[in-house]
């Protein structure tokens, strides 16, 4: 009888909600498919926009990492493909969405196995055989292209990053353009040192490349039209330091006679001067700080013609430190000659209704700024973040040149050379390289399904192709039929593809890997956490 007597142990708070075992898996699984459902129809060319609105704002967009971080996800295994849309497009900057379909359809064809009673763990480890098999094939199939041909490969690449965007349809132009950023940059390609600026108005063929650093007018006072607006080997002094008199009512209340008083105005008036007086005597010509310039300032430096900005963001003044040579400094009380930068030409432009400070012609880092046209504020941000995308893309081809065709056909090829090897072992590990050969599918199954094509008949003239040694046929969704993508330069970077498959396995493995979910109960909002 004594067993029977044994007090129950309570470990965990009372209220929390555990779930557990294979059900637990399936409803993740379930959650993840769900999200897969949202955004997959975004994929290829021929893929939908999605309109995401909240109350500040709202966002028209076909980016798979920008849709995923506007969804605002709550459940914390769907959150997983949030953390890998978002890691794909920081690392290579393309197939986001394509890895966030990936990683749903390894999950749907793993829930077949969770139901049959496999164990996760042996689902996970042919998960990642197969998912090692796929990028070293990957490494195999892909195409090395020589020096010479170097440019024409980044504009097809380009291209084809650019294909399912919004600027899709002008990728003659953004191509081309896209790869004279990057190309432009340094051996350590610091993305940083590309700006996007966004200008309203025009067209997108009125969009064009300043090989330098530019940035819209800033904040101005009284006496700016008075100064010069064009130097040509202009001295630039950086600076993170305010030039300008505080007005009394600013400050703390001090009781003090009207004499001391004028004197403490004198005083003030002398510091700014002494400060004026130094920046003039530097040699610079160009004034520049991250801090306000006022109206005293500004008028001193027209009347000894020089050009001042005040307010200048922080990016824009990073970009100009690199590109220029200048240090940002603190204190104007010892400035030397090697602390100021300079350029060729500097001068102010009007682009739509904007005036724009262009430096052209910078000595020390090959910083360049894409200055974008367009219609509507959506519009143009679309713009910002497809031209991001095909600037990863370019970025990381030149890194590594070897390439593969697009469209499906690397999936297809994978595929089929996965069903290949799994016919050579034996055991459940079979079943499940299967498995992942089928996933791989769902890659051209959907971009022929947004295309409006019938993806049953594609894929299976896709499977004979394949099967007949044709690698690089994938879809061709502007004839409605199947194409070697090689040909047509749909072309991308081969660690693309590596990234995608790799980053959506994880993902993969990382949700079957939970089998309990423990969900705290919420903490009174009145109680004290010091108690």
């Amino acid at each position: 009888m004594s067993h029977m007597l044994q007090p129950t142990i309570l470990l965990l708070k009372e209220g929390t909600d555990t779930s557990q075992g294979k059900a637990q898996l399936i409803s993740n699984i379930n959650a993840c498919t769900t999200i897969v459902d949202t955004v997959k129809t975004t994929l290829g060319p021929r893929g939908m926009d999605k309109l995401v609105w909240n109350d500040r704002s709202t966002t028209i967009s076909n980016d798979g990492a920008t849709i995923m971080r506007l969804l605002d996800i709550v459940h914390p295994a769907a959150r997983t493909l949030v953390d890998i849309a978002v890691s794909q497009d920081e690392e290579v900057g393309d197939g986001t969405t394509s890895t966030v379909v990936l990683a749903g359809s390894l999950l749907q064809q793993s829930k077949e196995f969770i139901e049959d009673g496999v164990h996760p763990t042996l689902i996970i480890k042919g998960l990642r055989a197969a998912c090692e098999l796929a990028t070293k094939h990957i490494g195999e199939l892909a195409v090395p292209t020589s020096d010479a041909d170097q440019r024409k490969m980044l504009e097809r690449c380009a291209a084809t990053a650019m294909n399912s965007k919004l600027i899709g349809t002008h990728q003659d132009f953004f191509a081309p353009l896209v790869v004279d950023a990057v190309m432009h940059l340094d051996e350590d390609q610091d993305i940083g040192l590309i700006g996007i600026k966004k200008q309203s108005g025009g067209s997108m063929d009125d969009s064009f490349l300043v090989e330098g650093v530019a940035f819209p007018k800033c904040f101005s006072y009284a006496g700016f039209e008075q100064q010069p607006k064009q130097f040509s080997n202009p001295k630039i002094l950086a600076l993170n330091l305010e030039l300008e008199l505080k007005a009394e009512r600013d400050n703390a209340e001090v009781r003090i006679s009207p004499e001391k008083y004028q004197e403490i105005v004198t005083a003030e008036w002398e510091i700014i001067y002494e400060k004026l007086e130094k920046i003039v005597a530097s040699g610079a010509q160009v004034i520049l700080s991250r801090l306000a310039i006022g109206d005293l300032a500004t008028q001193y430096f027209a009347d000894r013609g020089l050009f001042c900005a005040g307010r200048v963001g922080s990016d824009d003044l990073r970009r100009i430190t690199k590109a220029t040579g200048a240090s940002v400094q603190t204190t104007v009380s010892s400035l030397l000659e090697s602390e100021l930068g300079t350029c060729a030409k500097f001068e102010e432009k009007q682009v739509g209704g904007q005036r724009y400070n262009m430096f052209t012609g910078c000595p020390e880092a090959k910083s360049v700024t894409v200055v974008l046209r367009g219609g509507g504020e959506q519009f143009i941000d679309e713009m910002d973040r497809s031209i991001h995308d095909a600037i990863m893309v370019v970025r990381r081809a030149r890194k590594a040149t070897n390439v593969v065709a697009g469209g499906g056909a690397i999936e297809m090829e994978l595929s089929k050379l996965l069903r290949d090897h799994a016919r050579t072992i034996f055991g459940k590990e079979q079943l499940i390289i299967n498995a992942f050969a089928k996933a791989l599918e769902v890659v051209p199954r959907q971009i022929a399904d947004n295309a409006g094509l019938d993806s049953i008949s594609i894929l299976n003239k896709l499977r004979k192709a394949h099967a007949q040694g044709q690698t690089w046929f994938g879809v061709d969704v502007v004839g409605g039929e199947v194409c070697d993508t090689f040909k047509s330069f749909v072309w991308e970077p081969a660690i693309v593809r590596r990234n995608c498959i790799t980053a959506a396995t994880e993902a993969a493995c990382l949700i079957l890997s939970v089998d309990e979910t423990v969900k705290n109960p919420q903490a009174e909002q009145d109680q004290n956490p010091y108690v």
